[in-house]
Protein backbone atom coordinates (compact mmCIF):
# COMPACT_ATOMS: atom_id res chain seq x y z
CA UNK A 1 0.00 0.00 0.00
CA UNK A 2 1.37 3.57 -0.58
CA UNK A 3 0.99 6.53 1.71
CA UNK A 4 2.29 9.79 2.59
CA UNK A 5 2.78 8.79 5.90
CA UNK A 6 5.15 5.89 7.44
CA UNK A 7 3.70 2.58 7.06
CA UNK A 8 5.61 -0.72 8.79
CA UNK A 9 4.86 -4.56 8.63
CA UNK A 10 6.03 -6.18 11.57
CA UNK A 11 6.33 -9.15 9.64
CA UNK A 12 9.20 -7.75 7.05
CA UNK A 13 10.54 -5.80 10.49
CA UNK A 14 13.73 -7.18 12.49
CA UNK A 15 11.38 -7.52 15.88
CA UNK A 16 14.44 -6.05 17.87
CA UNK A 17 14.61 -2.59 16.12
CA UNK A 18 10.77 -1.96 15.88
CA UNK A 19 11.41 -2.69 19.32
CA UNK A 20 13.85 -0.33 20.25
CA UNK A 21 12.36 2.25 17.70
CA UNK A 22 9.10 2.12 19.80
CA UNK A 23 10.63 2.73 23.17
CA UNK A 24 11.38 5.67 24.05
CA UNK A 25 13.73 7.76 26.31
CA UNK A 26 13.53 11.10 26.64
CA UNK A 27 16.85 13.06 27.50
CA UNK A 28 17.43 16.38 28.36
CA UNK A 29 18.57 19.15 25.64
CA UNK A 30 21.87 20.26 26.50
CA UNK A 31 21.34 23.75 24.48
CA UNK A 32 17.73 24.25 26.00
CA UNK A 33 18.65 23.34 29.76
CA UNK A 34 21.34 25.72 29.68
CA UNK A 35 18.76 28.40 28.42
CA UNK A 36 16.54 27.68 31.25
CA UNK A 37 19.27 27.62 33.92
CA UNK A 38 20.24 30.98 32.91
CA UNK A 39 16.36 31.98 33.23
CA UNK A 40 16.03 30.50 36.72
CA UNK A 41 19.30 32.38 38.00
CA UNK A 42 17.73 35.26 36.49
CA UNK A 43 14.66 35.22 38.47
CA UNK A 44 16.20 33.53 42.05
CA UNK A 45 18.69 37.03 41.95
CA UNK A 46 15.97 39.49 40.63
CA UNK A 47 12.46 38.56 41.60
CA UNK A 48 9.76 40.47 39.92
CA UNK A 49 12.08 42.31 37.79
CA UNK A 50 13.46 39.46 36.33
CA UNK A 51 9.72 38.38 35.63
CA UNK A 52 8.73 41.60 33.89
CA UNK A 53 11.96 41.67 32.30
CA UNK A 54 11.29 38.52 30.76
CA UNK A 55 7.82 38.80 29.65
CA UNK A 56 8.77 41.58 27.71
CA UNK A 57 11.45 39.54 26.14
CA UNK A 58 9.68 36.57 25.50
CA UNK A 59 6.02 37.02 25.10
CA UNK A 60 6.44 40.98 23.79
CA UNK A 61 4.04 41.87 26.43
CA UNK A 62 4.99 44.82 28.69
CA UNK A 63 3.79 44.49 32.47
CA UNK A 64 4.52 46.17 35.47
CA UNK A 65 5.09 44.30 39.06
CA UNK A 66 1.84 45.45 40.00
CA UNK A 67 -0.13 43.79 37.19
CA UNK A 68 1.36 40.25 37.32
CA UNK A 69 -1.15 39.27 39.99
CA UNK A 70 -4.98 39.12 38.70
CA UNK A 71 -7.44 40.06 41.52
CA UNK A 72 -10.42 41.17 39.42
CA UNK A 73 -13.60 39.04 39.39
CA UNK A 74 -13.81 37.02 36.40
CA UNK A 75 -16.02 37.80 33.65
CA UNK A 76 -18.67 35.25 33.57
CA UNK A 77 -18.58 33.69 29.76
CA UNK A 78 -21.06 32.92 27.84
CA UNK A 79 -24.45 30.14 29.53
CA UNK A 80 -23.44 27.26 27.17
CA UNK A 81 -19.75 27.52 28.22
CA UNK A 82 -20.59 28.01 31.77
CA UNK A 83 -22.30 25.14 31.95
CA UNK A 84 -20.40 22.85 30.16
CA UNK A 85 -17.37 23.92 32.46
CA UNK A 86 -19.54 23.12 35.44
CA UNK A 87 -20.35 19.51 33.86
CA UNK A 88 -16.94 18.63 33.70
CA UNK A 89 -15.61 20.28 37.37
CA UNK A 90 -18.54 18.36 38.58
CA UNK A 91 -16.98 15.31 36.81
CA UNK A 92 -13.45 15.98 38.11
CA UNK A 93 -14.36 16.85 41.70
CA UNK A 94 -16.59 13.53 42.14
CA UNK A 95 -13.99 11.48 40.69
CA UNK A 96 -11.00 13.41 43.30
CA UNK A 97 -13.51 12.55 46.30
CA UNK A 98 -13.74 8.98 45.10
CA UNK A 99 -9.47 8.57 45.03
CA UNK A 100 -8.98 10.68 48.10
CA UNK A 101 -6.29 8.51 50.07
CA UNK A 102 -7.57 7.32 53.54
CA UNK A 103 -5.25 7.20 56.88
CA UNK A 104 -5.18 3.42 57.93
CA UNK A 105 -4.08 1.53 60.85
CA UNK A 106 -2.96 -2.24 61.47
CA UNK A 107 -1.30 -4.65 63.92
CA UNK A 108 1.84 -5.98 63.13
CA UNK A 109 3.46 -8.92 64.53
CA UNK A 110 4.34 -7.70 67.59
CA UNK A 111 1.25 -6.05 68.63
CA UNK A 112 2.53 -2.74 67.63
CA UNK A 113 -0.22 -0.09 65.82
CA UNK A 114 1.59 1.09 62.34
CA UNK A 115 -0.27 2.97 59.50
CA UNK A 116 -0.36 6.05 57.38
CA UNK A 117 -1.56 9.62 57.78
CA UNK A 118 -2.26 11.70 54.97
CA UNK A 119 -2.95 15.15 55.38
CA UNK A 120 -3.32 17.80 52.25
CA UNK A 121 -0.22 19.83 51.12
CA UNK A 122 -0.46 23.81 52.44
CA UNK A 123 0.44 25.63 49.60
CA UNK A 124 0.91 24.82 45.46
CA UNK A 125 1.40 25.83 42.41
CA UNK A 126 -0.36 24.78 38.99
CA UNK A 127 0.77 25.99 35.89
CA UNK A 128 -1.87 26.37 32.80
CA UNK A 129 -0.59 26.97 29.43
CA UNK A 130 -2.20 30.01 27.03
CA UNK A 131 -0.73 31.28 24.42
CA UNK A 132 -2.71 30.59 21.13
CA UNK A 133 -4.38 27.33 22.79
CA UNK A 134 -5.06 28.24 26.48
CA UNK A 135 -6.23 25.27 27.72
CA UNK A 136 -8.88 25.66 29.79
CA UNK A 137 -9.09 21.87 30.61
CA UNK A 138 -6.31 21.86 32.37
CA UNK A 139 -7.21 24.20 35.09
CA UNK A 140 -10.48 21.95 35.28
CA UNK A 141 -8.28 18.98 35.23
CA UNK A 142 -5.77 20.23 38.12
CA UNK A 143 -7.14 22.89 40.26
CA UNK A 144 -10.48 20.44 41.65
CA UNK A 145 -7.59 17.60 42.97
CA UNK A 146 -6.49 20.41 45.51
CA UNK A 147 -9.30 21.92 46.04
CA UNK A 148 -10.97 18.59 47.07
CA UNK A 149 -7.58 17.07 49.28
CA UNK A 150 -7.84 20.57 51.36
CA UNK A 151 -5.06 22.60 49.65
CA UNK A 152 -5.49 25.90 51.65
CA UNK A 153 -3.69 28.11 48.93
CA UNK A 154 -3.58 27.15 44.68
CA UNK A 155 -1.74 29.31 42.83
CA UNK A 156 -1.87 29.78 39.79
CA UNK A 157 0.63 30.50 37.05
CA UNK A 158 -0.41 30.98 33.07
CA UNK A 159 1.21 33.23 30.54
CA UNK A 160 -0.24 36.94 29.84
CA UNK A 161 -2.63 37.53 28.37
CA UNK A 162 -4.94 35.01 30.23
CA UNK A 163 -7.72 34.50 28.45
CA UNK A 164 -11.31 35.48 29.85
CA UNK A 165 -12.40 32.36 29.77
CA UNK A 166 -9.53 30.83 30.81
CA UNK A 167 -9.36 33.08 33.80
CA UNK A 168 -13.20 32.17 34.76
CA UNK A 169 -12.20 28.19 34.75
CA UNK A 170 -9.21 28.97 36.65
CA UNK A 171 -11.08 30.77 39.66
CA UNK A 172 -14.91 28.60 39.74
CA UNK A 173 -11.98 25.00 39.66
CA UNK A 174 -10.68 26.90 42.76
CA UNK A 175 -7.34 28.90 42.65
CA UNK A 176 -6.98 31.01 45.27
CA UNK A 177 -4.16 33.37 42.97
CA UNK A 178 -3.94 33.50 39.76
CA UNK A 179 -0.69 35.31 38.02
CA UNK A 180 -0.01 36.43 34.37
CA UNK A 181 3.54 34.99 33.71
CA UNK A 182 4.27 31.85 32.02
CA UNK A 183 7.18 29.86 30.42
CA UNK A 184 10.32 28.39 33.13
CA UNK A 185 10.24 32.31 34.37
CA UNK A 186 6.64 31.14 36.22
CA UNK A 187 8.23 28.07 37.48
CA UNK A 188 10.99 29.65 38.63
CA UNK A 189 8.81 32.18 40.44
CA UNK A 190 6.89 29.69 42.36
CA UNK A 191 10.28 27.61 43.22
CA UNK A 192 11.94 30.74 44.91
CA UNK A 193 9.45 32.94 45.44
CA UNK A 194 9.50 36.69 44.34
CA UNK A 195 8.58 40.08 45.57
CA UNK A 196 4.65 39.24 44.31
CA UNK A 197 4.39 35.35 44.57
CA UNK A 198 5.67 33.36 47.48
CA UNK A 199 7.56 30.17 47.04
CA UNK A 200 4.78 27.34 46.94
CA UNK A 201 5.56 23.36 48.25
CA UNK A 202 5.02 21.30 44.99
CA UNK A 203 4.89 22.75 41.41
CA UNK A 204 1.80 20.80 39.17
CA UNK A 205 1.06 21.16 35.23
CA UNK A 206 1.93 20.60 31.73
CA UNK A 207 4.44 23.26 29.67
CA UNK A 208 6.32 23.41 26.97
CA UNK A 209 9.87 22.51 26.87
CA UNK A 210 11.07 25.20 28.63
CA UNK A 211 8.40 24.43 31.67
CA UNK A 212 9.42 20.96 31.27
CA UNK A 213 12.97 22.09 31.85
CA UNK A 214 12.52 23.87 34.71
CA UNK A 215 10.55 21.80 36.33
CA UNK A 216 12.68 19.04 35.99
CA UNK A 217 15.65 21.53 37.06
CA UNK A 218 14.05 22.82 40.55
CA UNK A 219 13.10 19.26 41.47
CA UNK A 220 14.57 18.88 45.09
CA UNK A 221 14.16 22.44 45.71
CA UNK A 222 10.57 21.89 45.51
CA UNK A 223 8.19 18.93 44.79
CA UNK A 224 6.88 18.40 40.98
CA UNK A 225 3.79 16.35 40.03
CA UNK A 226 5.67 15.08 36.81
CA UNK A 227 7.29 15.70 33.67
CA UNK A 228 4.55 15.96 30.61
CA UNK A 229 5.86 16.07 27.69
CA UNK A 230 4.31 16.78 23.87
CA UNK A 231 1.12 15.13 23.73
CA UNK A 232 1.10 11.36 21.84
CA UNK A 233 -1.74 8.55 21.07
CA UNK A 234 -1.80 4.96 20.54
CA UNK A 235 -4.94 3.17 18.92
CA UNK A 236 -5.23 -0.75 18.72
CA UNK A 237 -8.10 -1.29 16.16
CA UNK A 238 -8.71 -4.56 15.12
CA UNK A 239 -11.06 -5.79 11.88
CA UNK A 240 -14.59 -5.08 13.49
CA UNK A 241 -13.09 -1.08 14.60
CA UNK A 242 -14.73 1.75 13.12
CA UNK A 243 -12.34 3.47 10.88
CA UNK A 244 -13.90 6.85 10.84
CA UNK A 245 -13.29 7.17 14.83
CA UNK A 246 -10.04 5.69 14.74
CA UNK A 247 -8.92 8.38 12.47
CA UNK A 248 -11.01 10.93 14.17
CA UNK A 249 -8.72 10.06 17.12
CA UNK A 250 -5.15 10.27 15.92
CA UNK A 251 -5.88 13.41 14.43
CA UNK A 252 -7.56 15.01 17.89
CA UNK A 253 -4.05 14.27 19.22
CA UNK A 254 -1.61 15.40 15.71
CA UNK A 255 -3.50 19.29 16.29
CA UNK A 256 -2.24 19.23 19.72
CA UNK A 257 1.55 20.57 18.24
CA UNK A 258 4.21 19.59 15.81
CA UNK A 259 5.74 17.32 18.59
CA UNK A 260 2.90 15.42 19.04
CA UNK A 261 2.93 11.46 18.67
CA UNK A 262 0.79 9.04 16.77
CA UNK A 263 0.98 5.28 16.55
CA UNK A 264 -1.46 2.64 15.21
CA UNK A 265 -0.93 -0.95 15.36
CA UNK A 266 -3.55 -2.91 13.87
CA UNK A 267 -3.66 -6.79 12.56
CA UNK A 268 -5.99 -5.74 9.19
CA UNK A 269 -4.36 -4.50 6.58
CA UNK A 270 -8.23 -3.60 5.48
CA UNK A 271 -8.49 -1.37 9.03
CA UNK A 272 -5.57 0.24 7.79
CA UNK A 273 -6.00 1.22 4.35
CA UNK A 274 -9.51 2.71 5.53
CA UNK A 275 -7.93 4.78 8.22
CA UNK A 276 -4.98 6.38 6.27
CA UNK A 277 -7.69 6.62 3.50
CA UNK A 278 -10.10 8.42 6.29
CA UNK A 279 -7.71 10.79 6.84
CA UNK A 280 -6.47 11.70 3.80
CA UNK A 281 -10.39 12.85 3.23
CA UNK A 282 -10.84 14.55 7.11
CA UNK A 283 -7.55 16.35 7.14
CA UNK A 284 -8.78 18.54 4.46
CA UNK A 285 -11.21 20.16 6.67
CA UNK A 286 -9.45 20.84 10.07
CA UNK A 287 -8.12 24.65 10.74
CA UNK A 288 -4.91 23.50 11.53
CA UNK A 289 -4.30 21.28 9.01
CA UNK A 290 -0.53 22.43 8.20
CA UNK A 291 0.53 21.96 11.83
CA UNK A 292 -1.90 18.33 11.64
CA UNK A 293 0.15 17.02 8.13
CA UNK A 294 3.33 17.58 10.07
CA UNK A 295 3.01 15.68 12.65
CA UNK A 296 1.62 13.06 10.58
CA UNK A 297 4.53 13.23 8.15
CA UNK A 298 7.34 13.07 10.86
CA UNK A 299 5.75 11.77 13.93
CA UNK A 300 3.60 9.19 13.07
CA UNK A 301 3.81 5.49 12.81
CA UNK A 302 1.59 3.21 11.13
CA UNK A 303 2.23 -0.58 12.02
CA UNK A 304 0.49 -3.53 10.68
CA UNK A 305 1.44 -6.53 12.63
CA UNK A 306 0.61 -10.40 12.39
CA UNK A 307 -1.81 -10.62 15.36
CA UNK A 308 -3.91 -8.58 18.00
CA UNK A 309 -1.75 -10.19 20.75
CA UNK A 310 1.18 -8.73 18.60
CA UNK A 311 -0.60 -5.07 18.45
CA UNK A 312 -1.24 -5.22 22.68
CA UNK A 313 2.22 -6.44 23.03
CA UNK A 314 4.39 -3.83 21.69
CA UNK A 315 1.95 -1.04 22.20
CA UNK A 316 3.18 -1.96 25.76
CA UNK A 317 6.81 -0.77 24.45
CA UNK A 318 5.62 2.56 23.17
CA UNK A 319 4.24 2.77 26.90
CA UNK A 320 1.63 5.94 25.31
CA UNK A 321 0.41 8.88 27.06
CA UNK A 322 -3.47 8.04 25.50
CA UNK A 323 -4.02 4.33 24.74
CA UNK A 324 -7.54 3.57 23.02
CA UNK A 325 -8.38 -0.01 22.59
CA UNK A 326 -10.79 -0.51 19.37
CA UNK A 327 -11.62 -3.93 19.49
CA UNK A 328 -14.24 -6.28 20.14
CA UNK A 329 -13.01 -7.34 24.03
CA UNK A 330 -11.82 -3.99 24.80
CA UNK A 331 -11.39 -5.02 28.69
CA UNK A 332 -9.69 -8.40 28.08
CA UNK A 333 -7.53 -6.57 25.95
CA UNK A 334 -6.76 -3.90 28.72
CA UNK A 335 -5.49 -6.34 30.96
CA UNK A 336 -2.19 -7.25 28.41
CA UNK A 337 -1.60 -4.26 28.23
CA UNK A 338 1.05 -3.25 31.22
CA UNK A 339 2.40 0.43 30.23
CA UNK A 340 0.20 3.63 29.35
CA UNK A 341 -1.51 6.76 31.32
CA UNK A 342 -4.80 6.54 30.31
CA UNK A 343 -6.88 3.87 28.39
CA UNK A 344 -9.80 4.19 26.25
CA UNK A 345 -12.11 1.09 25.86
CA UNK A 346 -14.07 0.58 23.06
CA UNK A 347 -15.18 1.82 20.17
CA UNK A 348 -17.08 5.21 21.72
CA UNK A 349 -14.69 5.84 24.04
CA UNK A 350 -13.11 9.25 22.43
CA UNK A 351 -9.53 10.55 23.93
CA UNK A 352 -10.79 14.06 23.46
CA UNK A 353 -13.75 12.94 26.59
CA UNK A 354 -10.54 12.49 28.38
CA UNK A 355 -9.25 15.70 27.81
CA UNK A 356 -11.71 17.56 28.83
CA UNK A 357 -14.64 16.08 31.00
CA UNK A 358 -14.71 12.57 32.12
CA UNK A 359 -12.84 12.95 35.74
CA UNK A 360 -9.45 11.27 35.65
CA UNK A 361 -6.34 14.03 35.24
CA UNK A 362 -5.41 14.82 31.93
CA UNK A 363 -1.53 15.28 32.97
CA UNK A 364 -0.52 12.00 31.87
CA UNK A 365 3.52 10.42 31.48
CA UNK A 366 4.39 10.92 28.33
CA UNK A 367 7.63 9.86 26.18
CA UNK A 368 8.13 6.52 27.09
CA UNK A 369 7.89 7.39 30.62
CA UNK A 370 4.77 5.71 31.40
CA UNK A 371 6.49 2.91 31.88
CA UNK A 372 7.58 3.77 35.30
CA UNK A 373 5.41 7.42 36.17
CA UNK A 374 1.76 7.58 36.03
CA UNK A 375 -0.82 10.55 35.79
CA UNK A 376 -2.01 12.98 38.19
CA UNK A 377 -3.68 11.87 41.02
CA UNK A 378 -5.53 12.68 44.26
CA UNK A 379 -3.14 11.26 46.30
CA UNK A 380 -0.58 13.93 44.59
CA UNK A 381 -1.35 16.64 46.40
CA UNK A 382 -1.17 15.05 50.48
CA UNK A 383 1.89 14.35 52.18
CA UNK A 384 2.10 11.02 53.83
CA UNK A 385 3.28 10.22 57.00
CA UNK A 386 4.23 6.98 58.64
CA UNK A 387 3.21 6.09 62.34
CA UNK A 388 4.56 3.64 64.66
CA UNK A 389 2.88 3.08 68.41
CA UNK A 390 4.74 0.28 70.81
CA UNK A 391 3.75 -0.46 73.79
CA UNK A 392 6.26 -1.94 76.61
CA UNK A 393 5.33 -5.05 75.97
CA UNK A 394 5.32 -4.99 71.90
CA UNK A 395 8.95 -3.17 72.24
CA UNK A 396 9.69 -5.85 74.85
CA UNK A 397 8.87 -8.73 72.00
CA UNK A 398 11.59 -7.58 69.50
CA UNK A 399 14.26 -5.72 71.75
CA UNK A 400 16.33 -8.70 71.13
CA UNK A 401 16.02 -8.23 67.28
CA UNK A 402 16.74 -4.43 67.34
CA UNK A 403 19.84 -5.49 69.52
CA UNK A 404 20.98 -7.70 66.85
CA UNK A 405 20.14 -5.32 63.93
CA UNK A 406 22.38 -2.87 65.75
CA UNK A 407 25.16 -4.98 66.99
CA UNK A 408 25.36 -5.84 62.96
CA UNK A 409 25.48 -2.51 62.22
CA UNK A 410 27.78 -1.31 64.62
CA UNK A 411 25.27 1.41 65.83
CA UNK A 412 25.41 0.74 69.96
CA UNK A 413 23.08 3.65 70.65
CA UNK A 414 20.47 1.99 68.46
CA UNK A 415 19.57 -0.92 70.13
CA UNK A 416 20.33 0.49 73.95
CA UNK A 417 17.26 2.91 72.83
CA UNK A 418 14.93 0.00 72.89
CA UNK A 419 16.71 -1.70 76.18
CA UNK A 420 16.20 0.80 78.07
CA UNK A 421 12.78 0.95 77.30
CA UNK A 422 12.40 -2.30 78.40
CA UNK A 423 14.73 -2.49 81.64
CA UNK A 424 13.17 1.75 82.40
CA UNK A 425 10.26 2.72 84.59
CA UNK A 426 8.27 4.72 82.56
CA UNK A 427 4.64 5.04 81.92
CA UNK A 428 2.82 1.49 81.51
CA UNK A 429 -0.72 2.60 80.50
CA UNK A 430 -1.83 0.83 77.24
CA UNK A 431 -2.46 3.86 75.03
CA UNK A 432 -5.56 2.88 72.54
CA UNK A 433 -4.62 3.17 68.74
CA UNK A 434 -3.90 6.10 66.94
CA UNK A 435 -6.37 7.11 64.21
CA UNK A 436 -9.23 6.59 65.99
CA UNK A 437 -12.53 6.50 64.47
CA UNK A 438 -11.18 4.52 62.14
CA UNK A 439 -11.91 0.52 62.70
CA UNK A 440 -8.65 -1.52 62.85
CA UNK A 441 -7.31 -3.83 59.80
CA UNK A 442 -6.96 -7.78 60.83
CA UNK A 443 -3.61 -8.37 62.48
CA UNK A 444 -0.81 -9.26 60.29
CA UNK A 445 0.47 -12.93 61.64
Amino acid sequence: MTSPYRVLRSDREDPTVLRRELRRRTFPNPGLAERVRAILQRVETKGDQALVELTAELDRIALTPSELCRTEAPEPPAAPVRKTLRWSLGNVRRFARASRPRDWRMRNREGAWVGERFLPLDRIGVYVPGGTAPLISTAIMTIPFAREAGVREIVAVSPPPIHPVLYYALRIAGATEVYAVGGAQAVAALAYGTESIRPVDKIFGPGNAYVVEAKRQLFGLVAIDLLPGPSEVAVVADEGARAEFVAADLLAQAEHGSSSRILLLTPSAKMLEMVLSRIEEEIETLPRRSMVESVLRDNALFVLTRSLEEALDLVGEFAPEHLSLAVRHPRSAAKRVRHCGAIYLGDYSAVAAGDFLAGPSHTLPTGGSARAFDGLRMDHFFHRTSLVEYTRSAIARVEPKIALFAEIEGLAAHGRSASVRVAGRGRHKENGPFLRGRPPSAKVR
